[in-house]
């Protein structure tokens, strides 16, 4: 038969376990909002870049298509896509 000696902890856990503490929350972590500014401006003109290029593409698509006759899924997906990206430009700007 095995018995533990108090004080062995032999596998156990111990009995007042010390809880490493997060970070102290009394000092909000200041932000430079520089910093944000700048991150906005680099999505803002990735942004528009590719918005530019979705465009011209649908641009494409619509005169090689009779769009009287086909609405075509591609053209749809397109225009879905510009707009979320145009949404997200837009979010940017405000800040």
């Amino acid at each position: 038969m095995l018995a533990l000696v108090p004080g062995e902890q032999g596998g156990s856990r111990p009995q007042n376990p010390q809880q490493p503490k997060d970070e102290d929350t009394t000092h909000p972590v200041k932000i430079d909002p520089k910093l944000i500014l700048e991150a906005n401006q680099k999505d803002i003109k990735k942004n528009v870049e590719k918005l530019y290029e979705l465009a011209s593409e649908l641009k494409a698509e619509v005169e090689k298509t009779d769009s009287v006759l086909v609405l075509s899924v591609a053209m749809l997906r397109k225009t879905d896509e510009i707009e979320k990206l145009a949404k997200e430009i837009r979010t940017r700007a405000k800040g």
